[in-house]
């Protein structure tokens, strides 16, 4: 019997394809394209910023699902808080958690300039703090984890029962760059490696990890 390796069908990602697959993306706003711009003057920690067409995926998921409530742990600079913003339903919030007041005050100036602010409510405190704080009842359409790899599994654990039947759970970095696959990793990819045993072990839901980015696993409340 074949194995799935014996199966591929993915194509190669060269930098030509990648810009093709980006270029059919709905282009950056202007106020995207200067965040990015003032994120890539941060040096190294812009790395941190998910790329666009990943913004592009989650403004899409959030309106697919008519989302009116979304927790998003880790804000950085405000670029995922901002798509997720614009694919709420009317009346909606997303509640984003950091620890960062520096990196948020350019989330802030960005949120103010695209008329989205008021859809945001910015928690700065430790986010198990705040996740724990919020109400225990399955209420969360949308989850965006995007934070400190090693503090994903208690993220996780918090999360799933507040989210709604049907709602989804979004992981960002679950291949770590691709560490998450190797049987021997530590630190940060070793507790990928063990977020995703976990997710994948979790009969509360049905998931998959796609090879978006960094790794994107897509999770769907049952």
């Amino acid at each position: 019997m074949s194995s799935p390796a014996d199966q591929i069908k993915s194509v190669p990602l060269t930098p030509a394809l990648y810009d093709y697959i980006v270029a059919q993306a709905e282009p950056p706003t202007p106020v995207q394209e200067r965040l990015i711009a003032r994120t890539r003057a941060l040096g190294g920690p812009s790395q941190m910023q998910i790329p666009h067409e990943q913004g592009v995926l989650l403004t899409l998921l959030a309106r697919l699902t008519g989302a009116r409530r979304i927790v998003e742990v880790g804000t950085f600079t405000g670029y995922s808080t901002l798509a997720l913003a614009a694919g709420l339903a009317p009346g909606g919030t997303v509640l984003t958690c950091d620890i960062s007041t520096e990196w948020t005050t350019i989330a802030q100036d960005a949120w103010e300039e695209a008329g989205l602010r008021d859809r945001i409510d910015l928690r700065i405190a430790p986010a198990l703090d705040t996740l724990r704080a919020l109400p225990a009842e399955p209420y969360i359409d949308v989850v965006f984890l995007d934070a400190d790899k090693t503090g994903y599994r208690a993220y996780w654990d918090e999360l799933v029962p507040r989210v709604r039947p049907g709602g989804l759970l979004l992981a960002d970095n679950v291949l770590y760059g691709g560490a998450a696959a190797d049987a021997d990793a530590e630190g940060n990819g070793l507790a990928i490696r063990e977020f995703n045993t976990h997710v994948r072990a979790d009969k509360r839901v049905e998931s998959l990890l796609l090879p978006i980015a960094d790794g994107l696993t897509i999770a769907h409340k049952r």
